[in-house]
């Protein structure tokens, strides 16, 4: 399929290169949380020191989710700076996945990239209850595993 030309990278090599983030990217949330000296409380009410990682924190616990379903992990970004979070493959197809943390759940890029490839659907992560509407499977963060 001539999209896999277009995934520009591994995902573990889009962590490693990216420079928005200064928070680690691990497979452990615990070591994650530790790291940046978070207790439980700071992670359920999001005080504001961690909301500035949540999306980062959020996109580890899905990435997490991926693997263990034995999916390879890779990310999409456009010449003009649409990112997709994940790319899986399922089933024969690709699959955008767009993990969301913040009440904006508008997934703009989510659009782009459906525009130009035409998948056969898309994934939307977030807060948000199960629904499909425009070809977009939105899924609760907590069911990721379902994937």
């Amino acid at each position: 399929m001539f999209v896999w030309a277009f995934l520009t990278k591994n995902l573990s090599a889009h962590y490693a290169h990216h420079g928005e983030s200064s928070v680690p990217c691990v497979s452990n949330l615990g070591l994650l949380c530790a790291k940046k000296d978070l207790t439980v409380n700071d992670i359920l009410y999001m005080t504001e020191e961690p909301d500035d990682f949540k999306g980062c924190m959020t996109e580890n616990y899905v990435n997490i989710q991926l693997t263990i379903n034995g999916y390879r992990t890779y990310y999409w970004e456009s010449e003009r700076g649409a990112e997709i979070d994940f790319v899986i493959q399922k089933e024969g197809h690709l699959i955008p996945i767009a993990v969301k943390s913040a009440d904006n759940t508008r997934a703009k890029s989510l659009k782009v990239y459906m525009q130009t490839y035409h998948p056969v659907y898309a994934v939307k992560l977030s807060a948000g209850n199960f629904g499909f509407e425009n070809n977009i499977k939105t899924v609760p963060l907590y069911a990721a595993f379902c994937l």
